[in-house]
């Protein structure tokens, strides 16, 4: 970090004790495999910076977390009623895609090395490689149970313009050049994928504009719209999911992703209309959010504003074979998830165990780790990528399953024990 960054830090550190109301906060951000690039939506921890020693003591990226301490070493015989069941060779690209990178990590590079030599392999050929090259374990809780909350997401697809009209007024916004982004981990290195987000007036680092203040004043923003969209509430959950696909009027498709975030926390707009009585809890969902919308549009700013946090996005090359993930790579329908990178290792394979949605159907497949989350928290949780448009919507919306994980990790990669109490 250069002397700029250590001064300004130091003095935020120094000057926020009086700042109030404008309190500085810091994100909990998971996209810190990324040098260059963040793409998924980080719907993250927020805190006072005045309160960085505590929020050390209560989070579990400190010094009393071991990453990873909630896998258990397992048999093959566990999971062989999905590997003789699954087609692997369907998974096998997503592995591909992720030993790209993989493959520079020394507990990944035999391998990465192994599976690039493989030529369009069958699953039997993939079980094999699996079972020579890695070891298997089952995913844990504190409290013994090995069960969790499996939900998905999915890339919307939204009718826009590169140009406002009557009929595309809502803007999808790139990152603003006067957001500035702090990495504390190079002042406290045990605060990994710790950010700070803001804008600098004078020689303050402020808090950044909320979404109230966004969507309530079209000049604060002005000249960083990039597309026009014609929903407000399909803009709002395209934020959700991260990455999403433009649709112009001549046909023509513009895949956008995740370029950053305004440092402020999600709060679900879901939650808030349940607390309202607007939905209830049990019926609350994607679906019912946009049901509600569409019959109460004077009412509808107000609960969308309810969640400060705010997503800038940018426009991704074509010809990708899907949205990227956190770990940087395409991700692919129904063979990518998203994970809590503090339990599961970025691209590790994974055995998941669950229904599918509103279901008793098994839903029963090998998936690759290559994406995260904020509300994806925990060492059995994952969220099930279902692939673009309106079908893979419906079920990403609806699914809210119980699950069991298994995660496979090279031989060669070493575990560290979980500290004793």
């Amino acid at each position: 970090m250069n002397k700029f960054w250590l001064g300004l830090v130091g003095s935020i550190l120094f000057l926020l004790t009086g700042c109030a109301p404008n309190q500085m906060i810091i994100e909990d951000c998971k996209c810190g495999d990324q040098p260059k690039i963040k793409t998924k939506i980080e719907e993250c921890n927020i805190v006072e910076v005045k309160e960085i020693e505590k929020d050390k003591e209560k989070d579990k990226d400190n010094e009393n977390f071991i990453p990873y301490s909630q896998l258990q070493e397992s048999g093959w015989y566990e999971v062989d009623f999905i590997l003789n069941q699954d087609d692997l060779s369907a998974a096998w690209p997503a592995f591909i895609n992720s030993c790209s990178t993989l493959i520079h990590q020394k507990p990944w590079k035999k391998a990465c090395s192994v599976a690039n030599l493989l030529e369009a392999p069958s699953s039997d050929d993939i079980q094999n490689y699996l079972k020579t090259h890695f070891t298997l374990y089952k995913s844990w809780k504190d409290d013994g149970t090995d069960t969790g909350l499996i939900t998905g997401y999915y890339q919307p697809i939204l009718n826009g313009s590169r140009t406002p009209s009557k009929k595309y007024s809502i803007p999808i916004y790139k990152t603003p050049v006067d957001l500035i982004t702090v990495d504390l981990s190079e002042l406290y290195p045990e605060m990994q994928y710790k950010r700070l987000r803001g804008k600098v007036e004078g020689n303050k680092l402020l808090p950044y504009f909320s979404r109230e203040e966004i969507t309530s004043n079209e000049n604060l923003l002005k000249g960083n719209e990039f597309f026009w969209v014609d929903n407000a509430v399909e803009a709002f959950f395209l934020e959700i999911q991260g990455s999403g696909i433009i649709e112009l009027e001549d046909g023509s498709k513009i895949s956008i992703g995740y370029a950053d975030q305004n440092g402020h926390p999600y709060r679900s707009m879901g939650k808030a209309l349940v607390d309202a009585g607007e939905l209830t809890k049990d019926t609350a969902s994607m679906q019912s959010i946009k049901a509600w919308a569409n019959k109460n549009k004077e009412k509808l700013k107000a609960f969308l504003d309810k969640n400060p946090s705010f997503v800038f996005f940018r426009e991704l090359e074509s010809g990708l074979a899907g949205p990227i993930g956190a770990q940087g790579v395409p991700i692919i329908a129904e063979r990518s998830i998203a994970i809590d990178r503090k339990y599961i290792p970025m691209g590790a394979p994974v055995l998941m165990a669950t229904t599918f949605p509103n279901s008793t159907n098994t839903l029963n497949r090998l998936v690759i780790a290559q994406d995260t989350g904020g509300a994806i928290r925990g060492p059995i949780r994952a969220d099930y990528y279902w692939g673009s448009g309106p079908e893979a919507g419906a079920k990403a919306g609806a699914m809210k399953q119980q699950g069991n994980i298994w995660v496979l990790l090279p031989k060669e990669f070493k575990l560290n024990k979980k500290k004793e109490q």
